[in-house]
């Protein structure tokens, strides 16, 4: 297929067959798709209809259409030509395969990009864009080559009943944008994978971390890249006090290790911030909570300020469930699982759903902006069934035709709001109890083929 040229409207999409997708040219264009496949070399040596431009689309259809299977997806993403038989499952999976995960990780890291400003609500403090970091596992489909990849996770009652595929984000906590991702077999730590983070932390940003991700080195490398820091410690750190604030706080040393403590050496100057809860209803009534940063001017920056804009930090969780929970595929009586069988299905089937994120983020954050929102105050799953329903529409429209219906889209997600956040809180603990049948274990997989039809097993006793 040859590269397509700049033009004012949709018709400059790519695959005319997959025309259906018009709608997401607002954020990933046709020209950059076609960059993409041309920087990983993914060119077509012969005429064929599924072509790495084709299936790129259909991956990406893959993110927002989750909940319809592959061959389903191209269905919805093309307008039926009389004569034209819809290709296979064997044959898209098999596209897919040639395409592999290069352009479609490439594509994600092009198109990411901070969507809040400081002129609208919720994504700035004190000129600094507020950002996170957290991570997850997904369940991938139950086949050796997965099991090889990623592992299961291991327990007190045996290895757990499907392989899971690590993923760390950093998250625009104003806008549930996910910026950067990195994907580990289920055994890597988190914190063995923060390096992969830190190149996308720039000057501007400040970080909100929990506790588990602390250490000494990255405090200091991410401090001299200019990134601000408000991170959770462990309260049992030794933290001396060495000048009292007005607001409560006060400025300590921290050191690479307890010697160096000890001997007054390396230690670099933070602000500290030390409180507890008197609410008994609370998670983490009575303990005490310690957070460190960089912001050390005590009127600028008050200590309440700062433990209220900490908790922010929740919004990567809640976009871990917008992933997780409402996106990701599901299957009937299930819990979300990803679809590919191979590990390279995998990996593009998670960097397709995180770019099905952004687009559904990213409209949402255009729709907030022009209704004076926060966007957070949008329904993630209203504005993703909006989008599914109407990108259909984008059949031959004429760019006039498809500006209106833009508006006409923003319009109706500005219209999805959601009631003010209630005074709750919620007891970590574990809801559906362990099966009482017997755990699923090596040598029940894979079920080798049975020898006998059912009726040949049929013995009838008299």
């Amino acid at each position: 297929m040859s590269r397509q040229g700049r033009s004012s409207g949709p018709a400059a999409l790519g695959p005319v067959e997959l025309e259906r997708l018009a709608g997401l040219q607002q954020f990933i264009g046709a020209d950059r798709l076609q960059q993409v496949l041309h920087d990983t070399g993914r060119r077509n040596r012969s005429h064929c209809r599924l072509t790495h431009a084709v299936m790129l689309w259909v991956v990406l259809a893959m993110g927002i259409l989750t909940d319809l299977p592959l061959r389903e997806v191209f269905r919805c993403a093309s307008r039926r030509q009389p004569g034209r038989k819809l290709p296979g499952r064997a044959g898209l999976c098999r596209a897919r395969r040639r395409l592999g995960v290069a352009p479609v990780r490439r594509l994600f890291h092009q198109v990411a990009r901070p969507l809040a400003c400081p002129a609208r609500p919720g994504g700035f403090y004190g000129g600094l864009r507020l950002v996170g970091i957290d991570g997850t596992v997904l369940d991938v489909p139950d086949s050796p080559a997965n099991a090889r990849a990623f592992g299961r996770p291991q327990g007190g009652r045996g290895d757990g009943a499907f392989p899971q595929v690590r993923k760390l984000s950093l998250v625009e906590l104003g806008t549930h944008a996910e910026l950067a991702l990195v994907l580990k077999p289920c055994a890597t730590s988190e914190q063995a994978m923060f390096g992969g983070l830190v190149r996308h932390l720039q000057p501007g940003m400040l970080l909100l971390c929990d506790q588990n991700f602390f250490s000494f080195d990255r405090w200091c490398q991410l401090s001299n890249r200019g990134v601000a820091l408000l991170w959770r410690v462990q309260s049992q750190m030794v933290l001396v006090p060495e000048q009292a604030l007005a607001d409560g706080s006060y400025l300590a040393r921290v050191y690479p290790s307890p010697k160096h403590r000890l001997r007054g050496q390396g230690g670099v100057v933070v602000r500290v911030l030390r409180y507890t809860l008197d609410d008994p209803q609370r998670v983490g009534h009575g303990q005490v909570h310690t957070l460190l940063t960089t912001l050390r001017d005590a009127a600028a920056h008050p200590a309440t300020t700062l433990i209220l804009l900490y908790h922010e930090r929740w919004e990567q969780e809640l976009v871990l469930d917008e992933q997780k929970t409402h996106q990701a595929p599901r299957q009937a009586g299930k819990e979300a699982q990803l679809r590919s069988e191979t590990p390279a299905g995998v990996v593009q089937e998670v960097y397709a759903l995180a770019l099905g994120h952004y687009v559904t983020r990213a409209l949402m954050a255009e729709a907030a902006a022009a209704a004076r929102l926060d966007p957070d105050r949008l329904s993630f799953v209203s504005c993703l069934r909006i989008l599914r329903l109407r990108l259909p529409e984008c059949t031959r429209l004429c760019w006039a035709e498809f500006r209106r219906w833009y508006r006409e889209l923003l319009a109706e997600m500005a219209e999805e709001r959601l009631p003010p956040r209630r005074n709750r809180i919620n007891p970590r603990v574990v809801k559906r109890k362990l099966s009482k049948f017997p755990k699923k274990r090596a040598e029940h997989r894979p079920v080798p083929p049975l020898k006998k039809k059912f009726v040949e097993a049929i013995v009838i006793e008299t």
